[in-house]
């Protein structure tokens, strides 16, 4: 499906682009893949991490807040990944202009880049933080995954499809709990401090998150958002895997901060479709019959909601410890 197609990816030299260009490289023959980001740097390493791929892979500088750059760089390109975004919580709340043009009117540069460049398929990345936002960041992805959706009603009769993939944070991943803990660990603290001890997370890998991504560039039709089933944990049993025996003080939580991630809200729910590996929220509006999407799974009951703390999957801290391994905890 990937195999002679150009895919361009923003953010690309993100953890998620990295994970998303090797795959892609080791499992499809692409015709290039296309790295747009504003961190020449970053560029610069990655350049140098994939150097046995340079004739497949092409560097472009620039910010999805400048749609002519984007004009340019879609250029010939057949599906494009949308991974940049303002992402930290506490610089969203700080600088909450600044979070709005990149992740808002960046998203809609992206669909007007799209749609007039002759693009086949959009998949953006979201998070758990844009259902039920409790802080700008899930509000400024809010509105970018509604954008998305909306984006297939304009589509008219060109070849081309919007759809988004919805996820927590990925394990090990910048800011998140695993590198926080670690860090202390590594400096010989002794015991690992708990905002909450209700605390919940899903565990999702990035492998997991790429897989997703490839689902929905094959299977999506318009407007789907795709969620994967995923096990939950409570984050004092990340701590006792991490740390075992460890004190555990309960420190209050954060701002922005929420007990436990949300997937699928009640209101979802009326459109969502269970498979054996993931859930999808189809579209509660039908834009032409290219982009109806006939849902083939089974329909979720009435009242249903996917949460980390609702999940009827958990892991225990003998399981985590397993997981704990597969982490690059060194990036």
């Amino acid at each position: 499906m990937l195999n002679n197609k150009s895919i361009l990816i923003t953010g690309g030299t993100g953890s998620f682009g990295k994970a998303f260009t090797k795959y892609v490289l080791e499992h499809y023959e692409p015709k290039k893949i296309i790295i747009y980001s504003r961190d020449e740097f970053k560029q610069f390493i990655m350049q140098n991490e994939f150097k046995q791929y340079a004739d497949k892979l092409r560097f472009f500088i620039g910010d999805v807040r400048d749609k002519e750059r984007l004009m340019r760089a879609f250029e010939g390109v057949d599906y494009v990944i949308h991974a940049a975004a303002m992402k930290q919580v506490p610089a969203c709340e700080y600088n909450p202009a600044e979070a709005i043009k990149t992740n808002i009117n960046g998203a809609q540069n992206i669909i007007d880049a799209a749609l007039d460049m002759g693009v086949k398929k959009v998949v953006a990345l979201s998070t758990d933080k844009a259902v039920n936002p409790v802080n700008l960041y899930g509000g400024t992805k809010l509105v970018s995954d509604k954008l998305f959706i909306a984006a297939n009603a304009y589509a008219g009769n060109k070849d081309i499809n919007f759809s988004i993939v919805r996820y927590g944070n990925v394990a090990g991943s910048r800011g998140s709990v695993i590198p926080f803990f670690n860090n202390i660990i590594k400096n010989g603290g002794k015991e690992l401090p708990i905002t909450d001890y209700r605390m919940t997370r899903f565990w999702i890998s990035l492998q997991q998150g790429v897989e997703l991504v490839v689902k929905a560039l094959e299977e999506a039709k318009g407007g789907e958002t795709f969620i994967s089933k995923i096990p939950s944990f409570k984050i004092t049993d990340l701590a006792q895997a991490m740390l075992p025996g460890c004190e555990m003080p309960e420190v209050g939580i954060r701002e922005g901060e929420k007990l436990h991630e949300i997937m699928v809200t009640v209101e979802d729910s009326m459109t969502t479709y269970e498979y054996d590996k993931h859930f999808i929220v189809y579209p509660q509006m039908t834009w032409s019959e290219s982009h109806k999407a006939v849902p083939t799974g089974k329909k979720v009951p009435e009242g249903f909601s996917y949460s980390s703390g609702n999940n009827d999957w958990w892991l225990t801290v003998d399981e985590i410890k397993e997981l704990l391994k597969s982490v690059d905890l060194e990036k």
